[in-house]
C-alpha cells in the first residue's frame, strides 16, 4: 500500500468514478438559464439569462430589475431572484419558448396605493411591492393552463385574472385566489 503508483492509481480511479457518478450533476451546474421577456406598459425587450455558470447572473439580474420597474415612478428594485426561478419553471412546465408578456412587476408604494384606490383586486401589502411578485401571460398558452401550471409548481402565491387576461406569480406563501 505505500507504493506511490498503487496509492496514484486508486485516486484517479476513485475521482474517476465520482466524476462519472456525478455526471448529471455537473451538466446541471454550469447551464444556463434565460428568460425572454416584454413589459408591455414600457414596450422594452430583454432575452437574457438571470443564471449562469451555477449561480445567479448579477449582470442578467440587473437587466431584469430595469425591465420590472415601477414604469409610473421609474423605480427599480431588487427583484427576488427565485421569482426568475418560477418564471423558468413555469415555462419549462409547459413547453413554452416564446416572449413572456409582463404586465406588472415592481410596484412603489406609492403606484400600489393609487391602483388600490381604483380596484379591490389589489393588496395593500403586496408582494409586488417587495420585488417578489410577476403579472404575465403567455401568448399562444390559454391561461387557465399557465395558472394550473404555476399550483402545480408550489413554489408560490398564484391569482387568476381572466377577465383581466393576467396571472399572478410570487414567491410568497404557497395560496391561490
Amino acid at each position: 500500500m505505500n507504493n506511490p503508483s498503487r496509492r496514484r492509481f486508486l485516486a484517479v480511479t476513485c475521482a474517476t468514478a465520482a466524476a462519472v457518478s456525478a455526471g448529471p450533476t455537473f451538466a446541471k451546474v454550469g447551464n444556463t438559464r434565460t428568460l425572454r421577456m416584454r413589459n408591455l406598459h414600457t414596450g422594452e425587450r430583454l432575452n437574457t439569462a438571470f443564471w449562469s455558470g451555477g449561480g445567479f447572473d448579477s449582470s442578467g439580474l440587473k437587466k431584469f430589475n430595469r425591465l420590472l420597474r415601477d414604469h409610473r415612478a421609474n423605480e427599480e428594485t431588487r427583484i427576488d431572484p427565485k421569482l426568475f426561478e418560477l418564471v423558468y419553471k413555469l415555462k419549462e412546465k409547459l413547453g413554452y419558448d416564446g416572449e413572456i408578456e409582463i404586465i406588472s412587476g415592481y410596484r412603489s408604494p406609492k403606484t400600489n396605493a393609487m391602483l388600490r384606490s381604483r380596484s379591490s383586486g389589489v393588496a395593500k401589502r403586496s408582494y409586488h411591492t417587495r420585488g417578489m411578485a410577476m403579472d404575465l401571460r403567455m401568448p399562444g398558452i390559454p391561461l387557465s393552463k399557465v395558472r394550473q401550471a404555476a399550483l402545480e409548481l408550489k413554489l408560490g402565491g398564484v391569482g387568476y385574472y381572466p377577465k383581466s387576461n393576467f396571472v399572478h406569480v410570487d414567491t410568497g406563501p404557497v395560496r391561490r385566489w
